[in-house]
């Protein structure tokens, strides 16, 4: 009986950063995850198949996330989260979805989402404990989903015009609200 699988394209140029140096990446996916990855160089498209002993399926939809991941950009150790954290998801916001095909919209918003020398993505991955990847037209975000969710609304907030810091404002008092909540898990009742 055939192995399941499933296919995901990724850019062309990422491929090498897939495989890694000496096709180390690929094979940290495949042990990791106990599947098969068959890269397709010239067109960027990746077939993952569950390994012979793998009866998960579960690692098959955790390695084709961890292999959109690279293809949007982040670097193999961000997207290994995603395997070592049981708790880490991916979330990518198209901005094709919100300006169309206006290269310049979408030029200007990864501008205000990246922010002068990297400092508003900086301050997004820091208050919010994600890694943010802003690449082609896509913005992607790997966390713990309350942390993603607070990530996306902010980089929704830039994408719809909001001040840089009223969304620094409004990432701090996020902050403060998760420390709190965590507090709270950790105080005893009496």
């Amino acid at each position: 009986m055939a192995q399941p699988s499933v296919f995901v394209r990724i850019p062309k140029e990422r491929v090498g950063v897939l495989i890694g140096p000496g096709g180390e990446t690929k094979r940290a996916i495949e042990k990791m995850l106990s599947v098969k990855l068959q890269v397709e160089s010239d067109t960027g498209g990746v077939t993952v198949t569950l390994s012979e002993n793998n009866e998960d399926p579960s690692m098959l939809f955790r390695a084709k996330d961890v292999v959109t991941a690279i293809g949007r950009g982040f670097s193999p150790e961000h997207a290994f989260k995603l395997i070592e954290d049981e708790e880490a998801i991916l979330d990518i916001i198209d901005l094709r979805a919100v300006f169309g095909r206006s290269e310049s919209d979408i030029r200007r918003i990864k501008g205000r989402i990246i922010g002068m020398d990297g400092k508003t993505r900086r301050i997004i991955e820091e208050l919010t404990d994600t890694h943010v990847s802003v690449y082609g037209h896509t913005v992607g975000i790997i966390g713990k989903i309350e942390n993603v969710q607070i990530a996306r609304e902010a980089i929704q907030m830039l994408i719809e015009g909001s001040q840089h810091s009223t969304v620094y404002g409004f990432l701090h008092r996020k902050r403060r609200e998760l420390k709190k909540s965590m507090m709270e898990l950790w105080e005893k009742p009496e």
